[in-house]
C-alpha cells in the first residue's frame, strides 16, 4: 500500500479523465462517434500509461495486465459502434482480456471451491438472461459467461493474500457487476441509470485490476534479485569460518 502512495501520482491522468468523461458524457453515451469514443477509452489508456511506467522490472503480471488493457480499449472502440454491427466484436476484445486477467493471476493455488461459487454465480446470470438471447449470441454469451466467470474465480483465489494485495478482487467483482447490467440493458429491458452504473463499475474493475501490478511489482523484484543473487543479498561469511 505504501508503494501505492509513492506511485499514485501515476494515476493522475485516470482521474482526471474518469471525470472528465461523467461531466461530459455521464448520463448520455452517444452512437458511433469518435469523439464520444476518445473520451471513454481515456481513462483505460490512462491506465495503459500508468503499467507502462510502472513495468520498470519487465513483470510477466504487469505485460499480461496491459495486453489485457490494450484489449479492453478496443473492446471499448467496438462497443461505440455496436449498432452498426460491431457488439460481437467487442465481445471477442473483453472476452480476450478476461483470459489475459486470469492468465496473470495464475492457476496455483488451484482452490476449486471458489471455481465453483464464481462458476454458480456466472450460471445464475446466464439462466436471468438466457430469455432475452437470440440466434449466435445464446453461444456467444455464454462463452464469455464462462470467461469472466474463470477471470473471477483467479482472482478470488489469491484472496489470502492480505487485503492491501487484493485490488484485482474489488475490480473483477466491479467487472462482473457492469457486464451483468450491460447485459440486461442489451437483452432484457431498460436499467434506470444503467450507463452511469455500467461505466461507474467498469473503471472501478479496471482501476483495481490494474493497481495491482503496484505489489505484484515489488514481489516480482524481489524473486529477480534472489534469482540472480546480487551482492546485496548475499550474506557475508567471516574468513574464519571459511577455513574450519
Amino acid at each position: 500500500m505504501s508503494e501505492l502512495r509513492i506511485h499514485g501520482p501515476k494515476l493522475i491522468l485516470f482521474f482526471k479523465a474518469v471525470v472528465v468523461y461523467f461531466a461530459v458524457y455521464g448520463d448520455k453515451p452517444q452512437s458511433q462517434c469518435a469523439v464520444y469514443c476518445a473520451f471513454k477509452v481515456l481513462p483505460i489508456v490512462a491506465l495503459v500509461i500508468f503499467v507502462v511506467l510502472q513495468d520498470t522490472r519487465r513483470s510477466p503480471y504487469s505485460r499480461k495486465i496491459l495486453v489485457g488493457l490494450l484489449f479492453s480499449c478496443l473492446g471499448d472502440v467496438f462497443l461505440v459502434w455496436k449498432e452498426a454491427g460491431y457488439l460481437l466484436h467487442g465481445l471477442l476484445m473483453f472476452a480476450l482480456a478476461h483470459v489475459l486477467y486470469a492468465w496473470a493471476f495464475g492457476f496455483r493455488p488451484l482452490r476449486l471451491r471458489r471455481g465453483i461459487v464464481s462458476l454458480a454465480l456466472g450460471a445464475s446470470g446466464y439462466l436471468l438472461l438466457y430469455p432475452g438471447l437470440k440466434g449466435e449470441m445464446v453461444f456467444f454469451v455464454l462463452l464469455y459467461v464462462l470467461l469472466i466467470s474463470l477471470m473471477n474465480w483467479r482472482a478470488v483465489a489469491r484472496w489470502d493474500e492480505p487485503w492491501t494485495k487484493c485490488s484485482h478482487i474489488v475490480g473483477s467483482f466491479c467487472f462482473v457487476v457492469s457486464d451483468f447490467v450491460v447485459g440486461i440493458e442489451l437483452f432484457l429491458a431498460p436499467v434506470d441509470y444503467s450507463h452511469t452504473i455500467v461505466m461507474a463499475t467498469y473503471y472501478a474493475a479496471q482501476f483495481g485490476i490494474t493497481t495491482s501490478v503496484v505489489d505484484e511489482n515489488g514481489a516480482h523484484g524481489v524473486r529477480l534479485r534472489a534469482s540472480t543473487g546480487s551482492p546485496g543479498d548475499r550474506e557475508t561469511v567471516p574468513v574464519g569460518s571459511r577455513l574450519k
